[in-house]
């Protein structure tokens, strides 16, 4: 997959093609439904399909103390994007100068002049353009003047509700895995290079992996049993996903514990897979407390990798 940075970067080798425009964050269900229809417009008319998406995401642009916990992260998004066959997906920075540009302006540069777009499929409550004055009808009146097909993106729900990304949030939220993949079409994975911290986990005598968030970090917190990806053979592990409150934390980390595993991963890029939620974030009166805790959750992911079927291996990096 193609990705482009920021509409400068747009070229005539990017023009025509078949377009949806949105933040896709955790790519669910109902993405998944608008990129086989992209995929079927650029079938029929021979185009490649684009996804444009905007970073940071505007409600962070905007209220950044307010905007909600990610889905997917960047990195994540595109990796995703990419599994589901998108050919390229366009990038825009979304500054001051985006927030202010008029809806005209955006369909003229962007989906006219930058793209060539001859397929474009938003949704019906997709807003654009300084003070959000864009709407699916201006579209339509684009459409008709420009020779572009419009559509309206299809409503997929689960249940009784519709899929969306504020209900992946909520689901995730409340700790309910299964239902955050039913949500998704798959397991949600967060991927990073393992970074330096302060090694406490190592001073308590229980490593971990540690992953930052570039963007907005997600929205559950908590105790994870987890699948990690990127170090050969899946290593099952124990993740704690929060701001370690008990040390006065204030960065949100993913603090991975392999089970049964030692080597260095300074530097390693890895995925790690949320599979079971086991408990909330805690504060606890002390690094003792914290560590016979940490010791708890260790022998409850090993009883739960058991009796789900997964086999440890003690294996050295």
């Amino acid at each position: 997959m193609e990705l482009v940075r920021g509409r400068h970067n747009l070229q005539a080798k990017h023009r025509p093609c078949v377009a949806t425009i949105g933040n896709f964050d955790g790519i669910h269900r109902g993405h998944q439904a608008v990129i086989e229809s992209l995929h079927a417009a650029g079938k029929r008319l021979g185009l490649p399909t684009t996804v444009v998406i905007f970073e940071p995401q505007p409600r962070e642009f905007f209220t950044p103390e307010q905007a909600p916990g990610r889905v997917t992260q960047l990195r994540d998004k595109l990796r995703v994007l990419e599994s589901y066959g998108v050919e390229r997906t366009v990038c825009l920075r979304f500054n001051r100068r985006l927030a202010q540009q008029s809806a005209e302006d955006f369909i003229q540069s962007v989906i006219i002049d930058g793209l060539g777009v001859q397929f474009l499929m938003v949704g019906d409550d997709f807003r654009f353009g300084h003070q959000r004055r864009g709407d699916f009808a201006m579209l339509a009146e684009a459409a008709a003047q420009e020779g572009f097909e419009l559509e309206r993106m299809p409503t997929v729900t689960h249940g009784d509700s519709r899929v969306s990304s504020t209900r992946v949030r909520r689901t995730l939220e409340s700790g309910d895995l299964a239902g955050a993949e039913a949500l998704l079409g798959r397991r949600l994975r967060i991927t990073g290079r393992v970074v330096r911290g302060e090694a406490l986990g190592r001073q308590l005598g229980w490593p971990t992996a540690n992953l930052r968030f570039a963007q907005q970090p997600p929205p559950m917190r908590g105790i994870f049993n987890v699948a990690v990806h990127g170090l050969g053979a899946v290593r099952p592990g124990v993740a704690s996903l929060g701001t370690r409150p008990t040390v006065n934390g204030v960065e949100t980390l993913l603090e991975t514990y392999l089970l049964d595993y030692s080597g260095d991963l300074y530097g390693r890029y890895i995925g790690v897979e949320l599979l079971a939620w086991q408990r909330g974030e805690e504060h606890f009166d002390g690094l003792d407390a914290l560590k016979n805790q940490i010791a708890a959750d260790v022998a409850a992911a090993r009883t739960w990798f058991s009796q789900n079927g997964y086999t440890i291996q003690t294996n050295a990096g």
